[in-house]
């Protein structure tokens, strides 16, 4: 029977219930890389500053480094009685090396241990989804030079607003998606505190060197409250909501996608490899890896208010709450990895169709408003410029025409400043030419804003 690391204090064993109910090893299992790098750091630490002798410094790491290729190999022994990675390491490094191993625990906890661990985790994986959301930036910007020529209608309240171009469609979500980058460069900030040498929460009275640890592990900076270090989770929540946000934004992407994929819009057709068909309608061919991202993204908002109602009522410092502070995290980077990933190939996959896309544009009067802007330039309030063409759009629709196709004597019986000259200020290209205002939809200007981008991915 393994001996828990506890188990001075108590009489008898623990109930086997309480052992699997209480064991967190099949969720942080997947911290052992992190927790060796941890320990490594800090017994070459505790060796430097003649709390362990070199000897069992060089002991340990040997042992820690086999447990790592065991590991990675599938032939580690893991013990769900001992609770979690942590111990498991400890008592596969004493087995192997005899009461020299114990030394590992000299001047740490598990509670400075954990959240050392976990931040190590979040420092590489949020890394890993920061250059997909990179890389699907520069497939933005890709598909945004792609399709310079192409205009669509864009919609507010689902209702045809005014032509833009694609392009600048596309960029609002290179928008989005860097402000997602910005957000987890400033959780990783914030999260680049070494916890390490806080122990259960109060310090540790051996003579360690906390800045030499911060610096093999990378850390920017030791915290700096020992009670804060071990009860704070805010890194995590960071983490999760910077998360949402990305799931959010493609959620968003997707709904657009897949409302255009429809056969009522047929403004896009996705590839063959990124659709799925029907049990028993064989015309279908399904957006469903739109629909999955869609939906998984109530999954990650789902973590954030587990992590969030963790933390509410929890007193300083170190509670058990604490340990379930690990699936919402992992299963949320787990996941906004993946769709950024595959989102990024799908989106790479999309071939937009002119011949629907140019069918919408002849719907919703999507030049309304620069029929006002030009009665607006003939010297009209534009309020009194918006109720004359709100009249002519009417007249329009009582007689099932185009605002193109109203001829200039009609127009006048509404205005008389109205002009031959106004069918240039009407058209679907005149109208997306002239939006030359800074952060505008013309061809000009996203020439611009796509040079601008590029020059923002070159530092990321």
């Amino acid at each position: 029977m393994i001996k828990k690391i506890w188990n001075g204090r108590f009489k008898n064993v623990s109930n086997s219930k309480v052992e699997k109910f209480s064991s967190s090893l099949d969720i942080d299992k997947s911290l052992y890389s992190f927790d060796i790098r941890g320990s490594i750091a800090h017994v070459e630490m505790l060796s430097k500053q003649k709390i362990i002798s070199i000897s069992d410094k060089q002991k340990i790491t040997k042992a820690l480094n086999q447990a790592k290729k065991e590991i990675e190999k599938g032939t580690f022994n893991f013990a769900t009685e001992l609770e979690d990675i942590h111990m498991n390491i400890e008592h596969a490094i004493t087995k192997k090396i005899g009461n020299f191993g114990k030394k590992i625990h000299t001047a740490r906890s598990r509670n400075d241990q954990v959240v050392t661990d976990v931040k190590l985790y979040i420092k590489e994986i949020a890394g890993n989804l920061r250059k997909n959301l990179v890389a699907l930036q520069k497939n933005i910007i890709k598909n945004s030079e792609k399709n310079l020529e192409l205009i669509i209608p864009f919609y507010t309240h689902l209702q045809s607003a005014q032509p833009i171009l694609l392009s600048h469609y596309l960029l609002a979500f290179f928008e989005m998606f860097l402000r997602d980058i910005n957000r987890i460069d400033g959780a990783m900030y914030r999260l680049d505190e070494n916890p390490l040498g806080s122990c259960a929460g109060a310090g540790t009275s051996f003579n360690i060197d906390r800045f030499s640890t911060t610096k093999k592990l990378n850390f920017r900076i030791p915290t700096r409250n020992s009670l804060d270090s071990v009860s704070d989770r805010d890194f995590i929540v960071d983490s999760i909501y910077c998360c949402s946000m990305i799931m959010m934004h493609l959620s968003r992407f997707c709904e657009d996608l897949i409302i255009w994929n429809s056969s009522e819009f047929g403004f896009i057709k996705i590839a063959d490899g990124y659709t799925t068909g029907s049990s028993i309608m064989p015309q279908k061919k399904n957006p469903d890896i739109l629909e999955l991202i869609r939906g998984k993204c109530g999954t990650v908002y789902g973590n954030l208010i587990n992590i969030l109602t963790n933390l509410k009522g929890l007193p300083l410092s170190y509670n058990r709450d604490l340990q379930e502070d690990k699936f919402p995290l992992f299963s949320s980077l787990k996941i906004a990895n993946e769709c950024v990933d595959i989102f990024k190939d799908l989106l790479d996959s999309i071939k937009f169709d002119n011949v629907s896309i140019q069918r919408s544009l002849n719907l919703g009067f999507l030049t309304a408003t620069d029929l006002g802007d030009y009665l607006t330039r003939k010297g009209l309030a534009f309020r009194d410029a918006h109720h004359i063409t709100g009249k002519i759009i009417a007249y329009c629709e009582k007689n099932n025409r185009n605002l193109d196709e109203i001829k200039i004597e009609e127009f006048k019986k509404f205005s008389k400043l109205i002009n031959k000259d106004v069918y240039k200020f009407i058209s679907i290209d005149s109208s997306v030419s002239s939006r030359n205002s800074y952060g505008g939809t013309s061809r000009t200007n996203v020439k611009k804003m796509i040079t601008e981008y590029k020059k923002i991915l070159s530092k990321l």
